[in-house]
């Protein structure tokens, strides 16, 4: 996915000691030193800080010395610190973004040695991979439950990109749940085109929008905090975020990238998967629904959560079970 100056971060490095009870997968460890890139800020509190904190749940669990640039952006800056993390003896190379791939793509034969990660995008080599999050899914339930707490019948989306799956997602379920609704999306060809995303919300609050889904990085939280002083409901993005929003925000679609990384890694190091493209999401538990807000009847988030079993199961959206009978 994804992501602020022209200028790199500070170059970290966490090392973990190899200690006498190694576990099994740390002896199997070929990947004994990680590196990952970000575009945007650990700090970030959105998609930068999941990607940290995956980074994180990788050190503890395989005991590899972990390192991360941020701010790195162009192909010019990816080129410069995949040369860096190669004189480190770096073997993995994690880009946490869907614009890596493309770089890396143009990379992995220069680097046989070292293999590419990268998320969401379907470049893939026998040393470049692709994880991809099931994202579609998660945005059907959340349009079901936008299509159900709309008074209005004005619903609001601010994309990013028009490629994002959860936006088809998105608009499917709420007309499942709700065929007299309209809904308004806008894009803004950027995770962190912030100040367009704001014009965006003014005009959709101006067009008695009463629940909006900022599906991006840098806004989706100030648009969060706008929504619930205007008193809009909302759809968290990436991260849970009813603690951001309160009760205005009516759930959230978790993107839970730490926990993907870390998942696969550990098939990596057991040689369950390799280069090639990959598709995660709620079966895997890396993708989920956030907290519900207490507005959303109980009756409809037990309906929500027997449809979301279905899926696990079957891989059935509700309106393809309606189909299917």
């Amino acid at each position: 996915m994804k992501r602020g100056c022209h200028h790199f971060g500070i170059f970290f490095l966490i090392s973990v000691l190899f200690l006498s009870g190694c576990t099994a997968l740390n002896s199997e460890n070929k990947f004994d030193k990680i590196g990952m890139l970000i575009e945007s800020s650990i700090h970030d509190q959105t998609w930068g800080s999941k990607g940290y904190r995956g980074l994180m749940e990788i050190k503890d669990e395989i005991q590899a010395d972990v390192y991360y640039r941020e701010e790195v952006r162009t192909e010019q800056q990816v080129n410069q610190v995949v040369a860096e993390f190669d004189s480190q003896g770096i073997s993995l190379i994690i880009g946490h973004s869907s614009n890596y791939g493309k770089y890396f793509d143009k990379l992995k034969d220069q680097y046989p040695h070292i293999h590419f990660l990268y998320v969401n995008g379907g470049y893939k080599g026998k040393n470049l991979t692709s994880l991809n999050f099931n994202s579609l899914s998660m945005g059907f339930f959340a349009g079901m439950v936008a299509g159900k707490m709309t008074n209005s019948g004005n619903i609001g989306v601010i994309a990013a990109y028009d490629w994002q799956p959860e936006i088809e997602g998105f608009y499917e379920g709420v007309y499942f749940q709700n065929e007299q609704a309209n809904v308004t999306i806008y894009y803004v060809h950027d995770w962190e085109q912030t100040e367009m995303a704001l014009q965006y919300y003014e005009e959709m609050k101006r067009n008695n929008v009463d629940v909006i889904y900022p599906a991006g990085d840098s806004y989706s939280i100030p648009i969060i905090e706008l929504a619930k002083m205007d008193r809009i409901q909302s759809i968290g993005y990436v991260n849970d975020q009813h603690s951001i929003g309160g009760n205005m925000v009516l759930t959230s679609t978790v993107q839970h990238v730490d926990k993907l990384y870390a998942h696969a890694i550990e098939q990596l190091i057991k040689g369950e998967l390799t280069g090639g493209v990959y598709t995660f999401g709620f079966e895997e538990d890396v993708i989920t629904m956030g907290e519900f807000s207490p507005n959303v009847p109980n009756w409809f988030i037990n309906e929500i959560n027997r449809y979301i079993d279905i899926y696990e199961k079957d891989g059935l959206l509700p309106h393809q079970l309606m189909t299917k009978n």
